[in-house]
């Protein structure tokens, strides 16, 4: 038999003694310049472990290198909230805000949505466990997720494929940590069929003096890896898969995606946070996108600057992996910890007691290289910020396309409209079963809302709430939202216009809105065209939070959302956090009594491009979105805070406008209402103009509401009363709401099983 011969390590000596081999620089994602620009960077060509972790760190998934011009512009955002400064900001694992009390939150959403296209149980799962890891590396207990998901048609095959894998997904995970899932958004549109959105928040809570950052310093210290062993799952995963669109019969590239064990990350969740209270650790990453590439030249790059590495340390469950298989492996619920000498016997025992896996791999250096030994053969030796921080910058073109003024110009205000009360019964029951509209508890339902016992508000409210405070009723409400059609039509307007919806949710609770974080989904950006969606939709962000106060905590940008020629909508999903000082004070969203006063607060213009009602009735979108108007939103939101205690519920006024609210806020408690609209009903009921809040106050409490929206300069009409088991609009049409609720809540159950 012929002699089987193992392939020559790939070195640093091998490498600049063989300067002409071939390498699959393009097959890793790698463009021709970029691959030139290592070997600059080097001096030679890189090895094969040194071009795995350029591929990946390079990745358009981790460098940003088409976004970060267009994202510098939020750093122009002061960095303080409406109650103190932020503790962390953009550039940390998370974002984290002070609430007061000595308590801090830290929150932040990214994407998962081509792994969940792919594989949509684990793909989502694992975006779950990836940003509850993200919030563990900060010093913050994980208290609450969130999932704004967005699908194609919801009668399309692929939905059926993809839909209850991801919410399986989601739920299980969640599930499994014991973390309660207190809201989100399920989205249907023809331009996410093959290209779903799969977006995760997750919040946490410490003390300020808890707070913990990804860095190395301290030359001595120890590097010890811990948590699961390193597997052949997610072989650059997201970091490659992320960073490609996807052709009409399928994703381009399919490496493996990551494989997540929740009961794996719950000890881990645990073993950390006993780490950090016996104050052991001197700086932490976890490892997500990239693994073991991303986790060093981070931390290293953040640090003093030097970092020794024994990679055949590294814990594995597949002995036959490669070096640089090691090093793009994207294995969940791994953390990387750096440790002062004396405390690595400690951290260790720590570790056995959760019987979570922990190894010491390497050491803070004083060397300024990142250096890493395979068996003790040299296979990287790399400046980490060359890595980690100073990849590609691209000034993609982006230009207004000439199609949009054609877009603009079609407006849904010259469609045929309902004329008769009938007509206009007939359009609230086919609305409220529209996809976008209906009930979405067959999702929900599927998701611990209350684990842990301080869910204040979950699903359908306006915003879920968590108490973080069992003494105090210290709080923080979160909500996520987006309108893509809107950003289809006008993206400066429609990423302000997310940013409102958010912040007024948020509001419509009784908290005071601080902070934010973002997941800018887009198509290609080799398109100038949607470059110039995400331009705009930048700019509109850096000037809605300008003006109302709040900065951009951090976030998440995804690019390459399209299949084919196709792009998705531009969604730019928006997560606004507030903080409310006693959670027992907070507004319900739903009617909670009869025979209480029904207000509208805002103005209502007819405004009906990009609506729910063009959307389902007309399958329309042109036009121009709903005026925004940031500085009633800021005066709407004031008047709510201060309203805490008069209004006895609050409902926001967005998808399906005023129509959609009174049916939200009549079904949950199943209290009627009846309203008189003295213009055109049609646009009273439908029009989703923003800034507009429905409310209701005890009958003797109105002369209190009109003095206080007089002072804030808040417009007040007053609709009617509630009571009842109907629907009323007076002069129109009266429906019971056991019909309402039949076509609200079959929609789901009758397409998903």
């Amino acid at each position: 038999m012929p002699e089987t011969r193992l392939p020559l390590l790939d070195t640093v000596s091998v490498a600049a003694d063989d300067p002409g081999r071939e390498q699959p620089w393009s097959d890793l994602g790698l463009k021709a310049d970029e691959y030139a620009e290592i070997r600059q960077i080097l001096g030679r060509r890189p090895t094969s472990a040194e071009l795995a972790m350029y591929s990946v760190m390079w990745s358009e998934h981790c460098s940003y290198k088409s976004s970060k011009v267009h994202l510098k512009q939020f750093s122009e955002i002061p960095q303080e909230t409406p109650i103190g400064k932020m503790l962390a900001g953009i550039g940390e694992n998370a974002g984290v805000i002070d609430v007061g009390q000595g308590y801090a939150v830290t929150f932040k959403i990214e994407s998962h949505n081509h792994p969940s296209y792919v594989e949509p149980y684990q793909g989502a799962a694992t975006g779950v466990g990836g940003i509850v890891r993200d919030i563990l590396a900060m010093g913050a207990r994980p208290v609450a997720v969130m999932d704004p998901l967005r699908f194609g048609p919801l009668d399309a095959d692929d939905t059926h494929r993809v839909l209850p894998g991801v919410v399986a997904g989601v739920g299980g995970y969640g599930n499994c940590l014991g973390l309660p899932n207190i809201g989100g958004e399920v989205v249907f549109d023809e331009t996410y069929l093959g290209n779903p959105l799969v977006n995760a928040l997750c919040v946490g809570v410490l003390r300020h003096e808890d707070l913990h950052l990804a860095k190395a310093s301290g030359a001595g210290n120890q590097v010890i890896l811990y948590g699961a062993k390193t597997g052949g799952d997610g072989i650059g995963g997201v970091s490659i898969l992320a960073s490609e669109t996807f052709e009409d019969t399928g994703p381009a590239k399919r490496p493996s995606v990551q494989v997540g064990d929740p009961f794996m990350e719950k000890l881990l969740i645990e073993c950390t946070l006993e780490i950090f209270a016996a104050g052991l650790v001197a700086g932490i990453q976890d490892l997500g996108g990239a693994g073991l590439s991303c986790a060093t030249s981070e931390l290293a790059s953040a640090g003093d600057g030097g970092m020794y590495v024994e990679l055949d340390r590294v814990p594995l469950r597949d002995s036959t992996l490669a070096p640089e298989e090691i090093l793009m492996s994207e294995s969940q619920e791994r953390m990387m910890a750096v440790v002062e000498p004396d405390d690595v016997a400690a951290f260790l025992a720590i570790c056995a007691k959760w019987e979570v896996d922990a190894t010491v791999v390497g050491e803070v250096t004083d060397t300024g290289r990142l250096q890493i030994d395979w068996h003790g053969e040299r296979v990287v030796d790399v400046p980490p910020r060359s890595v980690a921080h100073d990849g590609p910058t691209y000034q993609r073109p982006f230009a207004r396309p000439d199609s949009q003024d054609l877009l603009q110009g079609d407006v849904a205000e010259a469609l045929m409209r309902p004329a008769t009360g009938d007509e206009l019964a007939a359009t609230l029951l086919r609305l409220v079963a529209s996809p976008n509209l209906c009930d979405k508890s067959w999702v929900t339902d599927q998701y611990d809302r209350y684990v842990r016992g301080n869910t204040v508000l979950a699903q359908p409210s306006d915003s879920g709430m968590i108490r973080i405070d069992e003494e105090t009723n210290l709080g923080v409400a979160v909500s996520t939202d987006c309108n893509g059609r809107f950003a289809r039509l006008d993206p400066y307007a429609g990423a302000q216009l997310a940013l409102a919806e958010s912040y007024r949710n948020v509001a419509t609770s009784g908290a005071v809105p601080l902070a934010i974080s973002d997941c800018l989904n887009f198509g290609s950006p080799e398109d100038p065209a949607v470059m110039w969606q995400f331009a705009e939709a930048c700019r509109g962000l850096k000037d809605g939070c300008l003006e109302l106060g709040i900065p951009v905590t951090g976030g998440n940008v995804s690019l390459y959302n399209q299949t084919g020629e196709t792009a998705i909508l531009p969604t730019p999903v928006v997560a606004v956090l507030g903080v409310i000082q006693d959670v027992t004070r907070r507004t319900p969203s739903a009617f909670e009594a009869a025979d209480e006063r029904v207000f509208l607060l805002g103005e209502t213009r007819e405004e009906l491009s990009g609506s729910e009602w063009a959307h389902v009735v007309h399958r329309h979108l042109g036009g121009l979105p709903p005026k925004v108007d940031l500085a009633c939103e800021k005066s709407l939101a004031e008047l709510l805070h201060e309203a805490v205690g008069l209004v006895t519920s609050a409902h926001d006024l967005s998808d399906g406008g005023l129509a959609q609210a009174l049916v939200e806020a009549s079904l949950q408690h199943d209290v009627g209402v009846t309203v008189t609209l003295t213009d055109d009903a049609f646009v009273g009921l439908f029009s989703e103009s923003a800034a507009r809040v429905l409310v209701t106050v005890p009958d003797g409490d109105a002369d209190r509401l009109t003095s206080l929206a007089a002072r804030h300069g808040v417009p007040l009409t007053e609709l009617g009363r509630t009571g009842g088991t109907e629907l009323v609009v007076e002069g129109q049409f009266a429906l019971s709401l056991s019909e309402i609720r039949d076509a609200w809540s079959a929609t789901l159950p009758a397409a998903l099983g």
